[in-house]
């Protein structure tokens, strides 16, 4: 069964950082590309940010380049996304998921704010 479980959200100021975690289980997870997005409130999902299953290659949509960075740790079955300059615009629940088919996990909400 396909499970991908993030963490590491939470209540941030400003300018704080945080650093989300995707753990996956059930499948091949060094065998598939990923990505991250995030829902704002009232609004659609967006992606974020995309890395290859050998993690050696990413790509940066441009609301995240710059600030956002992704990695994957293939022996632990982990993807982070770690978020720096938080704005109060970054506020949302942020989801990972697999780029084949959309698979994702049930969330993390980040807010920031004052």
């Amino acid at each position: 069964q396909v499970q991908l479980v993030e963490s590491g959200g939470g209540l941030v100021q400003p300018g704080e950082s945080l650093r989300l975690s995707c753990a996956a289980s059930g499948f091949n997870f060094g065998a598939y590309a990923m990505k991250w997005g995030r829902q704002a409130p009232g609004k659609e999902l967006e992606w974020l940010a995309h890395i290859g299953g050998g993690g050696n290659a990413y790509r940066y949509e441009d609301i995240a380049k710059d600030r956002f960075f992704i990695s994957r740790d293939n022996t632990k079955n982990t993807m982070y996304l770690q978020m720096l300059k938080l704005k109060p615009e970054d506020t949302g629940v942020y989801y990972c998921a697999r780029s084949v088919d959309g698979v994702r996990g049930q969330g993390t909400q980040v807010t920031v704010s004052s």
